[in-house]
C-alpha cells in the first residue's frame, strides 16, 4: 500500500477503477489530475457495466464523456417502465453512437416490469444508431428487451455490422416481427456469425441450409425460442436439414425453449432427433412427458441442461428417471414441480457430472433455489 503522500501509478489506478461503477468513477475522477487522467484511461473503459437509475444527465458528467471512446464491451442495465431510466439509457446509448467506432459488444439487460406494448421505440433508434456506426461490432445482445424486434432492425444490423459474431434476438416477446426474409440477408451479409438466437417463426429450412454452406464460419450456438403464435404456425424444419446441420457443425450446440402457446402437435413438430439440443426449457400448457422421454431417447449424448415446469405426476417422474438413465452428460436439471426421491437417485447415481439441481421432494415456498454438487 502506497505510504501518505506517495501516488499510485496510473495502471495501477486504473485497474482498480475499472471495478467502480460509472457514477464512482466521476467520483474519484474530481479527486485530482492524476485520477482524473487515470479515471479515463482506456484500460478502465474497455468492458464497462452501466445500470441506469432516473438521475438523468448527473450519470455520465461532461469530463467522463471520452471515455467512451474506448468502450469496447458495453453491459447496459435500465428500467424500461421507468421513463427516467429509459430516458438515461437512450441518452448513453445515443452519444456513444456519435462518439465510437471501436465498440465491439453490446447487450443490454432490463430489469423490473414490463411497460406498455408500444414502449421501447426510443431505445430501439438508438440501437439502430449504434449499429450505423460500430462497424467493428461483433457481439449485440437482445434477448433482455421486451420490446417487439423487427424486420429494420436485423436489416441495419447486416447492413452495418459486417464482422458480427454474435447476435440474439430471442426475447420475451408475444409478437414475432423478424421473417425469415431478413435472417437470410443476415446470414448473407455476416458470413462470420457463429451464435444465433431467434424466434422459431425467423428460422427456415433454407436459413438452416445456408446456415451449413461450406464457406461459413463454424455456426456454435443456436438459440430457439417458442413462445408466440407465429412461432406455433411456424412450418416444421426437416429432420433431414437438421441432419446435414449437424454434420457441417459437429460442435454446434441447440438451445431450445418451448413455452404455452405450443400445442402438443407443435411441440411434435418441432422436436427433431437430428436437433443436438444442449439446453432444453419445457413450460407447456401440454403434454410434458412426451417431450421428456423425447430427449431421453434422442438427445442423450448433446443435452446438457433440462428445465421442466409442470405439473406433478408419476409419469412424470418415470420420464425424467428414464431421461437420467440415458443422459449421463447432464449438468444441470431443475424441475420446479415436486417429484419422487427415486427421481433424484437417478439424477446423482447416473450424471456424474451433474453441477447443480433444483429437485424438490416436498413443497417449499418459492422462489425455489439449485443445489449445487460439490
Amino acid at each position: 500500500m502506497a505510504e501518505p503522500g506517495e501516488q499510485l501509478p496510473e495502471e495501477v489506478l486504473a485497474v482498480i477503477f475499472s471495478y467502480l461503477s460509472l457514477r464512482d468513477r466521476a467520483a474519484v475522477a474530481r479527486v485530482c489530475r492524476a485520477w482524473a487522467a487515470a479515471a479515463t484511461c482506456s484500460t478502465v473503459w474497455h468492458h464497462t457495466d452501466i445500470s441506469c437509475s432516473s438521475e438523468g444527465e448527473s450519470m455520465l458528467p461532461p469530463y467522463l464523456l471520452p471515455g467512451l471512446d474506448h468502450i469496447h464491451n458495453l453491459r447496459l442495465e435500465f428500467e424500461p417502465s421507468r421513463e427516467p431510466s429509459r430516458r438515461e439509457a437512450t441518452m448513453l446509448l445515443i452519444a456513444l453512437a456519435g462518439r465510437t467506432c471501436g465498440l465491439q459488444g453490446l447487450h443490454l439487460q432490463c430489469r423490473g416490469e414490463k411497460p406498455f406494448f408500444d414502449a421501447g421505440r426510443d431505445v430501439l433508434d438508438a440501437v439502430h444508431a449504434i449499429c450505423r456506426t460500430a462497424r467493428t461490432l461483433r457481439h449485440l445482445n437482445l434477448r433482455r428487451l421486451p420490446f417487439t424486434l423487427d424486420d429494420t432492425l436485423v436489416l441495419q444490423v447486416a447492413r452495418g455490422c459486417p464482422e458480427l459474431r454474435s447476435l440474439f434476438l430471442d426475447n420475451d416477446t408475444l409478437v414475432g416481427s423478424v421473417r425469415p426474409g431478413s435472417v437470410l440477408q443476415l446470414l448473407e451479409a455476416c458470413p462470420r456469425l457463429c451464435a444465433l438466437g431467434l424466434h422459431l417463426a425467423s428460422l427456415s429450412p433454407t436459413a438452416l441450409e445456408a446456415l451449413a454452406a461450406p464457406d461459413r464460419a463454424p455456426l456454435e450456438r443456436l438459440a430457439l425460442r417458442c413462445a408466440c403464435r407465429d412461432d406455433a404456425r411456424a412450418p416444421p424444419l426437416p429432420n433431414a436439414a437438421w441432419a446435414v446441420l449437424r454434420r457441417r457443425h459437429p460442435g454446434l450446440a441447440v438451445e431450445l425453449e418451448l413455452e404455452p402457446a405450443l400445442s402438443t402437435e407443435s411441440v411434435e413438430r418441432v422436436l427433431q432427433p437430428a436437433m443436438p439440443v444442449a439446453e432444453l426449457r419445457l413450460c407447456l400448457s401440454g403434454d410434458t412427458i412426451g417431450p421428456v422421454c423425447f430427449a431421453a431417447l434422442h438427445y442423450a449424448t448433446t443435452l446438457r441442461v433440462l428445465e421442466v415446469r409442470a405439473t406433478a405426476s408419476t409419469g412424470l417422474d418415470a420420464a425424467l428417471e428414464e431421461l437420467a438413465e440415458h443422459c449421463a452428460g447432464l449438468r444441470e436439471v431443475h424441475c420446479f414441480c415436486v417429484v419422487r426421491p427415486s427421481v433424484l437417485q437417478a439424477f446423482r447415481a447416473h450424471c456424474p457430472r451433474l453441477r447443480s439441481y433444483t429437485l424438490k421432494l416436498t413443497r417449499e415456498p418459492h422462489p425455489w433455489r439449485p443445489t449445487f454438487v460439490k
